[in-house]
């Protein structure tokens, strides 16, 4: 088993989703986060007055799948997260090393299949 660990521009959240929803993919974990790569913040104006703003906003996405899955999860996510510009993103794949479905008690592969 693998965690994918995606950070997106939150334009593309729901590309995103939609994306992995058409390979059957549902149970996944998103969070609004900020961060920042290679762009290092952005300038903003306000009110007038131009200011720089370090940490950008990003969406995470949080995915628990079977190996046999992770390129094809992956290649949907970059497909359809890729604005061509600076700041698209990351993924990145972990080994994960067990799951435990609270409520029926279901181990590793049966806890991340829906």
């Amino acid at each position: 088993m693998k965690m994918i660990v995606a950070i997106v521009k939150p334009a593309v959240t729901e590309a995103v989703m939609d994306a992995l929803a058409d390979i059957g993919i549902s149970g996944l974990t998103v969070s609004e986060v900020k961060g920042h790569g290679r762009q290092k913040g952005q300038t903003e104006i306000y009110r007038g007055a131009e200011y720089q703003v370090t940490l950008v906003p990003k969406v995470r996405f949080d995915i628990a799948v079977e190996d046999k899955v992770v390129e094809q999860v992956v290649d949907v996510i970059r497909k359809s997260a890729s604005t061509g510009r600076i700041g698209d993103g990351k993924i990145f794949v972990l080994d994960l090393v067990s799951a435990v479905r609270i409520r029926t008690g279901e181990q590793d592969g049966d806890a991340i299949n829906i």
